[in-house]
């Protein structure tokens, strides 16, 4: 088996642990291990015998008759999480228990305070005793163990994992935090400096599950990996691969070889938040609703493969559709066109295959050329709605020809274009003014809109506003050189900024989500005027930080080039000049591609290399080359990876992982509202 077949088959080969254990049984799973399961979703739980499938809550419960009980999570098994299966047994009449977490025993130990490698494995053993307490006989069944069920293949070509998708790398906020609790003399200068054991305990177990996690793939594809990190999270995770206890015997022995890279989100905010990319997949997952406790996938109105009419009563009657298609191989191939291609040629390809299902089913389809309309393709899928047998074998092609059109023709677009045409406006005037005077520019649309509710369509709400402030903030310190006027100067217009961001807020009549996050407070009634300002200066605090983030990179110290009389001002992606320096004919030493042994005999080797020659490894040594975002992936980025890589006519296969798919409202919520030193691990 080749390493690249074994990636994509073991997210499967993970669940068959799982599997083997669901017959009869009612599963319990929370929102980051049911996101996992896009190999056939809870169809192949049912396939397996599972009798029920409910969600991971202290609401939930077995019923009479249902005398077993399967709980798949990717959280410590302790605190709130052994509460929520406490309080689900405590409610139902199990005999039989069985709990999968994805965080390994090694990890538990950790979790515990337990330095030491025990035998065996006692941490599960003692959760065992507490099951069977918990159902009331210490006679009945009760099995603990690991799965790592953390991976979720959306194409060949790309791995998203959702159990991390609140992982983030850290900012200058996050480096203050740490040293608080350090001695004066003992303080980090730098993001770089912070080791593994100065963190948090929470995001030291987020790190070595993630390390585990890609331990155990590489164990199933007998894969020694070489590992480089770009960037100060990138670093930890690295090494923490690098040095994983259970590698060493693996790197012995395994047959292939590959290189891994991991790089940090933070170093290049722009691509991420910006609404330059033409991609049909990066708008549909911008402007249609999330599919409850997902990170990525989305709902898709199925009301038009119905004769129902839109209204108040038919709302939610239907189970919504979605992206994850894993029935066809059709729509399968739809899926990965309509992700990496431009938007224009993922919706001619939408067109052809609805076409070309329809006339497999001989429906009366309309030939129509020219320009594809959102209208055009309803009109076809609704050819499909008085056939169940066509709705079925098609469903998945009328999935994703639905997502497309309700993105298409979705007024938030209108948005997406203003926000589009003011990025371009910013570029360039960073090309042409001082930072104080490109942040000035923003004031204007803050107070355009008094009243702030963000009727009209094309009017930018503060979400907006916010993402454009992280858009000028990651390219900032590339266009302006900085001195102490200057900084006096930027610091007056973002007191400007707090104060007509905290008036605009506190005359919202409702609260985004992410309003709601980052102030604190459910509604507008209890937002005051003191609560938005420190949210808001919390907010530039660390606005601040992302414009500094890549001050310790040499070579990829900027993501923009400046304008001049014949050329306009651009945006250069980080992730494309690693890739360009990683595939350099010359296969130049990057010194902001760091590469991360483990073991003595790499120490040594650095040790002699000032006396012999000794060839440091270059992320091109090998035919497979990882690529790890960690903080997300955005669909724009993953064509310039293929277009990279074909213009370099490398041998190299390149396959892409990431915490999650990033839209650019995800940014916001990532910089201002998440703990990045304290993520969620259940406890």
């Amino acid at each position: 088996m080749l390493p690249t077949d074994g990636v994509m088959s073991f997210p499967g080969q993970a669940w068959e642990k799982v599997l083997s254990k669901v017959k009869k049984a009612v599963v319990f799973m929370d929102d980051r291990c049911s996101e996992s399961l896009l190999n056939g979703g809870a169809a192949l739980l049912f396939e397996a015998g599972a009798r029920n499938i409910k969600q991971f809550s202290s609401f939930e419960a077995g019923g009479q008759n249902e005398p077993k009980a399967v709980f798949v999570v990717s959280t410590v098994l302790k605190g709130r999480t052994a509460d929520i299966i406490k309080d689900i047994i405590s409610l139902s009449h199990f005999q039989y228990c069985v709990v999968f977490t994805t965080v390994p025993h090694y990890i538990h130990l950790l979790a515990n305070n337990v330095t030491t490698d025990l035998e065996g494995n006692p941490v599960f053993e003692q959760f065992e005793e507490k099951l069977c307490e918990w159902m009331g006989d210490m006679n009945y069944t009760a099995e603990v163990m690991h799965a790592p069920v953390v991976f979720a293949p959306l194409t060949q070509q790309l791995h998203l994992l959702p159990a991390f998708s609140e992982l983030f790398p850290l900012l200058e906020v996050d480096l203050e935090a740490i040293n608080e609790k350090r001695p004066e003399k003992k303080r980090f200068g730098s993001l770089m400096d912070v080791d593994m054991h100065s963190l948090p305990p929470e995001l030291q177990i987020q790190i070595k599950s993630l390390a585990s996690a890609l331990s155990a793939l590489f164990e199933f594809i007998g894969t020694r990996e070489e590992s480089f990190s770009v960037g100060p999270m990138s670093r930890l995770i690295a090494g923490e691969l690098a040095s994983h206890p259970q590698a060493k015997n693996r790197r012995k022995s395994a047959p292939n070889k590959a290189s891994i890279v991991f790089i940090d989100r933070t170093l290049d905010l722009t691509g991420a938040v910006g609404h330059h990319g033409d991609s049909l997949v990066q708008k549909i997952i911008s402007v249609l609703p999330q599919l409850p406790g997902h990170v990525t996938d989305v709902q898709v109105d199925m009301l038009e493969l119905t004769h129902l009419k839109q209204t108040t009563d038919t709302k939610g009657i239907l189970a919504p559709g979605c992206l994850a298609q894993n029935q066809s191989a059709t729509s399968r191939l739809l899926w990965e066109t309509m992700l990496v291609a431009k938007q224009k040629e993922a919706v001619m390809e939408v067109r052809r295959q609805l076409v070309e299902a329809a006339s497999k089913e001989n429906l009366p389809i309309k030939m129509s050329l020219g320009r594809v309309t959102a209208e055009q393709l309803c009109s076809y899928v609704q050819l499909f709605r008085d056939s169940w047998g066509a709705l079925e074998s098609h469903s998945g092609v009328l999935q994703l020809g639905l997502a497309a059109a309700q993105a298409l023709r979705h007024p938030a677009l209108l948005r997406w274009d203003a926000c589009l045409a003011f990025e371009r406006l910013l570029l360039q005037a960073l090309g042409d003014s001082d930072l104080a005077e490109v942040l000035k520019q923003l004031l204007p649309l803050i107070k355009s809109s008094e009243s702030g509710t963000g009727s009209d369509s094309s009017e930018l709400s503060v979400d907006d506003l916010l993402v454009l402030l992280v858009y000028v903030y990651s390219m900032a310190k590339d266009a302006c050189l900085g001195g102490t006027d200057e900084e006096k100067h930027v610091e007056k217009v973002e007191n400007e900024l707090i104060g007509a961001l905290t008036l605009r807020l506190t005359q919202q009549t409702s609260l985004s989500p992410l309003l709601q996050e980052i102030s604190g407070v459910s509604g507008p009634e209890e937002l005051t005027v003191e609560l938005a300002h420190s949210a808001l200066e919390n907010m530039f605090e660390t606005l601040r930080g992302v414009s500094h983030a890549r001050d310790h990179l040499k070579n990829f110290s900027s993501v923009y080039t400046p304008g001049d009389g014949a050329h306009q001002a651009t945006y250069r992606p980080l992730l494309k000049q690693v890739l360009e320096e990683i595939f350099h004919p010359d296969r130049r030493e990057c010194p902001d591609v760091e590469h991360m042994s483990g073991g003595l005999t790499d120490l040594l080797k650095t040790g002699f290399s000032m006396f012999m020659k000794v060839t440091r490894p270059h992320p091109s040594d090998h035919p497979l080359l990882f690529l790890f975002l960690v903080g997300g992936v955005t669909p724009s980025e993953l064509r310039l990876i293929r277009e990279v890589v074909s213009t370099h006519k490398s041998g190299t296969q390149i396959l892409v992982m990431s915490t999650r798919l990033l839209r650019p409202s995800d940014v916001p919520h990532l910089l201002f509202s998440t703990d990045r030193l304290k993520p969620d691990i259940g406890v």
